[in-house]
């Protein structure tokens, strides 16, 4: 990895989708939930953050990191509803209150279906099984899928490419604007590149769930692109977020 005079402050999740992405710069981390993150960017308490897409779009105060992204095209497995009461029958869902993104996306997903439940806060991971609507997402909606339960699952990402036949962007490396970064775009863009020349290694040595498991994961759900196709996902969300008159959204102003 290239070295730099400034040590600069790095956030990420703590999911398994964002191994590949922060291979070599584990020791660097902050690790916390999307909205922790975003919190933690606005206050200026990192320089860079691995966050919600929604976070870039309702706050025109960040560059994104062209080239990098943690997205599906179809079916993403950890990003779901759960539910066991057909979706035409929800008055409120309850969230993860570690989503950001999430909560927006199905929100358009719904109301492009003419849905608008109200969405409340999940108090804890426990008493998900309980609830007739409930949105997880990263590892607890992986752990949920994986467990006995008596809920359908409608997956956001599948839900999303059916709609619109493009990739939906869950994520991005947002970079607080006015920071001299050349150095830390550098660093994260050598980081995905190592994680991803090294994705067999991970898939092997991680700890999370079975191999087979995490194989399946990484090479058919999740996509670490952000290119063209995923631009016009981004480009598509931002439309329907104002359709639904879901918040004032920015456009995204990527760097390399």
């Amino acid at each position: 990895m290239a070295t730099n005079e400034k040590r600069f402050r790095i956030g990420s999740v703590k999911y398994l989708n964002a191994a590949p992405l922060t291979r070599d710069l584990e020791s660097e981390l902050v690790l916390s939930t999307p909205a922790r993150l975003a919190e933690m960017l606005r206050k200026d308490e990192l320089d860079a953050a691995l966050v919600s897409i929604t976070e870039v779009l309702f706050n025109d105060r960040y560059d994104v990191l062209d080239g990098i992204a943690i997205a599906s095209l179809g079916e993403v497995y950890s990003v779901i509803l759960a539910h066991r009461k057909p979706l035409e029958e929800m008055k409120e869902i309850y969230c993860d209150t570690a989503s950001l993104t999430s909560v927006n996306l199905l929100k358009v997903l719904l109301a492009e279906r003419g849905l608008k439940p109200e969405f409340k806060p999940l108090e804890n991971y426990g008493i998900a099984w309980e609830k007739d609507f409930v949105l997880l997402i990263g590892d607890p909606a992986i752990d949920f899928q994986r467990a006995k339960h008596g809920h359908e699952v409608f997956d956001l990402g599948a839900a999303w490419t059916e709609l619109t036949h493009l990739p939906f962007v869950y994520a991005v490396w947002a970079l607080r604007r006015g920071l001299e970064n050349k150095a830390l775009r550098r660093e994260l863009r050598e980081a995905k590149r190592f994680g991803l020349d090294t994705l067999d290694y991970l898939i092997e040595t991680r700890e999370e769930y079975d191999e087979n498991f995490r194989r399946d994961y990484f090479e058919w759900h999740i996509s670490y692109d952000l290119g063209e196709d995923a631009k016009r996902g981004i480009a598509k969300f931002c439309e329907l977020l104002r359709k639904h008159n879901l918040g004032t959204v920015y456009e995204p102003k990527y760097v390399s």
